[in-house]
């Protein structure tokens, strides 16, 4: 097996193991601590040493690691990537058992982010998230992550003979039509807190002592690699774990140099960044100050590392789809495994300017990387993601880039095996510098 192809199955198995944002910072936890990486809290005093490796997290949904570089952090500045750790799917609502004629039972949701609604119908799906717990201490309750892992949940298409017009396209309410389906009730059944039950169960723990939880669906079948050469790949969650994947794994492999080299994977990009763990949050800028103090450096110090950094930020880009030809603009029209495609828009939705992205195309071209560029249709307004928003936190150069992808936030997305691997290889060249 080539080592991309390696590397793309280790991406699936990544996240496979990720079936919540806070499920994919776990397993980037373990892998940084493997590395070597020692966690600091928020609450405590930092004490970092030059070419020391560290990580910390927020709300257990987003997390920054970072290696302290051999220069001065004044003049060195900072090497950022920036991805993201969440993803479209559909959030389970507060007391959400509901009964139908007293034969079914099915969960009340909510969207989270802009999921295909339709691709999430007859599909096998569970649930993951973590659960609140109570402990002697009212502020400080225990928090515990919860896998179901089995299929438990589907949402079953209105047969063809019911709904004739399906196929020239229905409108989907998300409160009425995808609502997934649990199980039967039959005389026997508890169907009253059945969730909380089912929680406690899980994790073997009293019913009384949860507090509250934060539970997602997400779909069990596993990832693959597909194609006459297994030259793509099929998962969910590429847009955004795939990043998450790749800036790890780069900034693991790099050697330290004169610069700090930092990974931020933010949470709640899907649902537009404002939150204490997002990219519109002050969490990268705090983290960013609190090393530059914690170097013996001062606060004009710390602009002046700002002035001298540089951030990628990572998100997925849409690939010329192969039957909607006329969907991309018609000169810039990235293909699957042609490369990362540095993402513009007149309308800085992407931080990308000319500066920036020749930067990007000298790391990839000094080492034989192609590069394509995305830009929107001009009659198409398009989407944003981390950079922009992180631009308004901090001043910092920065390129948007992606890996062109198909069905994007669909409950299955298609990538290419060559893209993930030369996107490693770019990050792991930009910490190296």
């Amino acid at each position: 097996m080539t080592k991309e192809k390696e590397f793309a199955k280790d991406l699936i198995e990544f996240i496979d193991k990720s079936p919540s944002a806070f499920h994919a910072v776990e397993n980037v936890e373990e892998t940084l601590v493997k590395d070597g990486f020692k966690k600091i809290n928020l609450q405590d005093k930092w004490t970092l040493e030059k070419e020391g490796k560290y990580y910390t997290s927020k709300n257990n949904s987003a997390i920054i690691a970072f290696k302290i570089g051999k220069g001065e952090i004044k003049e060195d500045g900072f090497k950022l990537v920036g991805a993201h750790t969440d993803a479209p799917t559909f959030k389970i609502k507060p007391s959400p058992e509901m009964t139908v004629e007293n034969k079914y039972l099915k969960l009340n949701t909510e969207v989270y982010g802009g999921p295909i609604l339709n691709t999430w119908f007859d599909r096998p799906l569970s649930i993951a998230g973590r659960v609140s717990v109570k402990t002697e201490n009212p502020l400080k309750p225990k928090e515990l992550l919860i896998d179901i892992e089995k299929p438990v949940l589907i949402i079953p298409n209105l047969a063809i003979h019911m709904n004739r017009e399906v196929n020239k396209g229905v409108e989907i309410n998300a409160q009425t039509h995808t609502l997934p389906l649990l199980s039967n009730i039959n005389d026997k059944f508890e169907k009253d807190d059945f969730l909380i039950k089912l929680i406690s169960k899980k994790l073997n723990i009293k019913v009384e002592s949860i507090l509250d939880f934060e539970l997602f669906l997400y779909g069990v079948e596993n990832g693959s690699l597909l194609g006459l050469n297994e030259e793509f790949i099929s998962v969910g969650k590429l847009d955004n774990l795939a990043m998450v994947h790749a800036g790890l794994n780069g900034i693991i492999d790099s050697e330290v140099g004169d610069a700090t080299n930092v990974l931020v994977c933010f949470d709640n990009e899907e649902v537009g960044s404002r939150t204490k763990q997002g990219a519109a949050s002050p969490m990268l800028r705090t983290v960013l100050e609190r090393i530059t103090l914690a170097l013996g450096e001062g606060k004009e110090d710390f602009y002046r590392a700002l002035a001298n950094s540089f951030l990628i930020s990572a998100d997925q880009a849409h690939a010329l789809h192969p039957n909607y030809i006329d969907q991309n603009d018609p000169t810039n029209r990235p293909v699957i495994n042609g490369g990362p495609a540095i993402k513009l828009a007149a309308n800085q939705a992407y931080t990308t300017d000319s500066l920036s992205s020749s930067v990007y195309q000298g790391i990839c071209k000094s080492i034989d990387i192609p590069i394509q560029k995305f830009v929107n249709r001009s009659d198409k307004k398009g989407g944003s993601t981390i950079g922009p928003i992180s631009s308004s936190q901090l001043d910092i150069a920065s390129v948007d880039i992606g890996n062109p992808i198909l069905a994007m936030h669909s409950i299955r997305e298609l990538g290419g095996v060559l893209d993930h691997y030369n996107v490693y290889k770019s990050f792991k060249e930009f910490y190296r510098l």
